[in-house]
């Protein structure tokens, strides 16, 4: 079982992607990662297993801006 959030607009992408996985995190999965697409329109994946804090964690030392 898996969830899947998406976001199209002009505000930075991975505030609102954790905050639906926020919402999903209850579910018990035992991984997150998001996908954007960077300034110079590249995909940038970032994976975690574990909980969305490990996510999120992992992204405070390899950040990624998304559009």
């Amino acid at each position: 079982m898996c969830g899947i959030i998406g976001y199209t607009g002009s505000m930075q992408v991975p505030e609102i992607l954790f905050s639906g996985l926020r919402n999903l995190e209850y579910r018990g999965y035992d991984s997150s990662g998001i996908a954007v697409i960077d300034t110079k329109g590249e995909i940038v994946v970032r994976k975690s297993q574990g909980k969305l804090k490990d996510l999120i964690l992992s992204l405070e030392s390899n950040p990624v801006e998304g559009i």
